[in-house]
């Protein structure tokens, strides 16, 4: 017998595939996978090497979670045509799969910064960092906003995005240094949602490249004014001229549901006066 027609029993078939040959038993049972000869006698199942490139092919399809019914209707018409569509159909949903996870990714990395941030933070101090630009959906909100309406704009808004939950978005509020100069401390003017992936999309808020001042703030909201005040004051002993906007984000909310224990991080943009 040369190498070509060399018949493998089930078992070593298997192994040379890397599945259980339960599998092929059950292949064979449902007429999806077959043996290219049956012992009359024992029923036991051979397989031959010519038999491979089929089964890799449906084990491919598995693996891109191919129901069995659809291979089972491949399998009847395999045609290069007939492959290449179901492969553009399960390619397209990997893609999405694939931003999915990058997108969780990101923002477990969020979440995990804001952990070792809340370990080593010092609420009273004041401190400049570097940060890259970001670009970021906003809703406009006012005075009047209350708290659960700002949530329900934001999960409006993550939906349009295809976001499957709130979770996978950092979110936070606005207020431009123009009323804070001017001590409208609660004079909000936009929600801030980012995405965590790249998106394609006018009307996008760009949160400028640069030097930002960051510092924390944990109490009553009604006396976040006080907070601001050290901020000018720390500006003004280092030269420094905020713009832009405050961007504000509670940055304890998954560990506790407490208002008065939340932590709010506060960045707002500077350069040297």
């Amino acid at each position: 017998m040369n190498q070509e027609s060399k018949l493998l029993t089930i078992g070593q078939f298997a192994a040379l595939h890397g599945i259980n040959k339960k599998t092929l038993m059950w292949y064979d049972e449902i007429g999806l996978f077959r043996p290219i000869v049956v012992n009359p006698e024992n029923g036991y199942r051979y397989y031959n090497y010519h038999q491979s490139s089929i089964l890799e092919t449906i084990l491919l399809l598995r693996e891109l979670d191919v129901s069995v019914n659809e291979i089972q209707e491949f399998m009847k018409d395999r045609s290069v045509l007939s492959l290449k569509n179901l492969l553009d159909e399960k390619i397209a949903e990997l893609d999405l799969k694939i931003t999915h996870l990058k997108a969780v990714k990101k923002t477990l990395s969020n979440y995990h910064q804001n952990m070792e941030t809340l370990l080593m933070m010092d609420l009273s101090e004041i401190s400049l960092v570097e940060k890259e630009e970001r670009s970021l959906v906003t809703v406009e909100i006012d005075k009047n906003t209350t708290f659960d309406k700002q949530v329900e704009m934001i999960t409006v808004e993550t939906q349009k995005y295809q976001l499957r939950h709130l979770h996978d978005a950092s979110y936070g509020t606005m207020i431009s240094v123009e009323s804070l100069y001017h001590g409208d401390y609660d004079d909000y003017s936009k929600l801030f949602i980012e995405i965590p992936f790249p998106v394609q999309k006018t009307g996008l808020h760009i949160q400028p490249c640069g030097t930002y001042l960051r510092t924390f703030y944990q109490g009553d909201w009604q006396n976040m004014s006080m907070k601001y005040r050290q901020i000018f004051a720390y500006a003004q002993k280092h030269h420094l001229q905020l713009t832009g906007f405050s961007y504000e984000m509670i940055i304890n909310g998954n560990v506790t549901d407490r208002m008065e224990e939340y932590i709010v991080q506060i960045e707002i943009p500077v350069c040297q006066s």
